[in-house]
């Protein structure tokens, strides 16, 4: 008697909180217009757009440090009655939103820099004739398949959107055409070049010997594998911090690897390093195609990247 007391009781209980529920959801839909969700839509658009803009990279950490510290006080505060700790919280959430900006600068200088390009919402083929993007891609693949087959470390960085001027500033500035001789030439051990990154934008070396970034995001640390040291490290650090795509050549091993967006697949041969180039770098003929096209690419990528 008591337990079926109880189940009525727990039934009775449920159907007042989901009539209450649909109560609620009637009331809201009842006033909600087109410029509700038209305003609903622009808010989701603006933390989507956040987010996307941190990913992959250190700041995420710290922005959900930052909202779980302030779901924290907001729970403190209203549940108990803590007059000076309150007090206190209200005093310094101003100066907590001003540090915000200087927290997140990188992250904001690259979403504005994005933003203040022509070229953000053009597709790639359209700055880039298709025949010279062609063509710098099969360089950079016959070179990596020679260095690899040398067992000659070297590192690759492609800059994309992002400008990368202050690693060019750390290295020997060149302005030549790609071409499979001069990486080479530029990654034959003992030479002046060889110990650093090459950087290229379009079908020009930009720089060599360059100093890069190191990865702090523990990928290779936590990885069963040993023979990866500073060159992947570095290759990680420019990933994490711009959204280039960089290729490393291990000297020890002589196997091809690429990062992209914090993100590694090593053991590439030439026509996966082609193929993956390609989708990255190659035209696509209309705008919605190649961002499609990219953001598939870009799943698959971090999908290998994390089972490696």
């Amino acid at each position: 008697m008591r337990r079926d007391l109880i189940y009525l009781l727990s039934a009775l209980i449920t159907v007042y909180l989901v009539t209450d529920f649909l109560n609620n959801l009637v009331f809201i839909f009842q006033r909600v217009n087109m410029l509700s969700v038209v305003d609903i839509l622009l808010v989701t658009l603006i933390f989507f757009a956040l987010l996307q803009t941190l990913r992959d990279t250190r700041a995420l950490v710290l922005l959900r440090g930052v909202l779980f510290l302030v779901v924290l006080l907001a729970l403190l505060t209203s549940v108990f009655d803590l007059p000076a700790f309150s007090w206190l919280i209200q005093s310094t959430l101003p100066a907590l939103l001003l540090a915000i900006p200087v927290i997140f600068a990188p992250e904001i200088r690259r979403g504005l820099e994005r933003i203040g390009r022509a070229g953000f919402f053009l597709p790639q083929g359209i700055r880039t004739a298709e025949r010279e993007t062609l063509d710098t891609i099969q360089a950079i693949v016959s070179a990596s398949a020679r260095l690899s087959a040398r067992q000659h470390g070297a590192i690759i960085v492609i800059q994309r959107l992002d400008a990368l001027d202050k690693y060019n500033e750390t290295g020997v500035q060149m302005n030549a055409k790609v071409t499979p001789e001069i990486l080479l030439q530029i990654f034959y051990p003992n030479t002046p070049l060889h110990d650093g990154a090459a950087i290229l934008n379009n079908s020009r070396i930009l720089a060599a010997a360059c100093i890069l970034p190191l990865s702090s995001s523990g990928i290779l640390t936590s990885s069963p594998e040993r023979q990866m040291g500073l060159r992947h490290r570095a290759a990680l650090g420019i990933s994490e911090v711009s959204d280039a795509v960089a290729i490393m050549i291990s000297e020890e091993t002589g196997s091809i690897s690429i990062a992209h967006s914090g993100r590694m697949i090593r053991g590439l041969d030439s026509e996966r390093l082609e193929n993956i180039l390609k989708a990255f770098l190659r035209p696509k003929e209309g705008f919605e195609q190649n961002i499609w096209y990219q953001k598939i690419l870009q799943y698959i990528f971090q999908k290998k990247g994390s089972e490696e």
